[in-house]
Parts: structure tokens; sequence; C-alpha cells
């Protein structure tokens, strides 16, 4: 299966498959991350810088802010939804739920063929 993975709109949404699925400007929480000193850090997104497919999961790095702190940054690789493997379709997690980046240490892989 195919996932075609875009940054729209100079990084203001994520597509998935030609659709655009996830918008920045949403508050993310963060838990055992290195963006700021705050934990948990609430960031303000301001734009995709990266985007890519650790199959199943569609991952992003984002700038933002943090709103308790005022830091600017880039996240590591939040996870910012998942394909189905039977049906193709994709599902966004919930900005507002508690997320932990991670550094990516392998390349993304293919999914099912």
């Amino acid at each position: 299966m195919v996932v075609s993975v875009h940054q729209l709109d100079d990084g203001a949404w994520l597509s998935v498959n030609d659709s655009r699925e996830v918008p920045v400007s949403d508050l993310w929480l963060l838990a055992r991350h290195d963006f700021c000193d705050c934990e948990p850090a609430d960031v303000l997104t301001e734009g995709f810088v990266e985007v890519g497919v650790d199959w199943p999961d569609v991952e992003g790095r984002v700038a933002g802010q943090c709103i308790a702190c005022g830091a600017s940054g880039v996240t590591d690789w939040l996870t910012m939804g998942r394909v189905d493997r039977d049906t193709g379709e994709f599902r966004s997690v919930v900005p507002s739920s508690v997320h932990v980046p991670r550094r990516r240490t392998r390349l993304a892989t293919p999914g099912p063929e």
C-alpha cells in the first residue's frame, strides 16, 4: 500500500493521500521532550518542518512556541496519525492528548505491499 504524505501551503497542513488532514495552530501537549524546560510543554504549532512515514505512523516535526515560557523551536518526531493497514484510511491523533516526541533512529520503512 502506497501512502502519499506532503506538506501544503508553506507547512500549514499535513496532507495524506492528497487530503488535508492535520493543520498547524493546534496546541500539542508534549511530555519527556527537549523543546523547553516546561514539563509538560504546551506547544502552539506554527508550521510543519518535515513529514514522513514510519509505517503505519504518519509523523511530523513542527516549529512552534511553548505558551507557558515562550520558547520557540522545532519538535522531534511526533505521530500525527496512523494509516489503517486494511483500508488505507488515515486516522489522526488528538493534539491535546499527551505526546512524547522521539528522535528517528532509522529511516522510514515502507508499508506492506
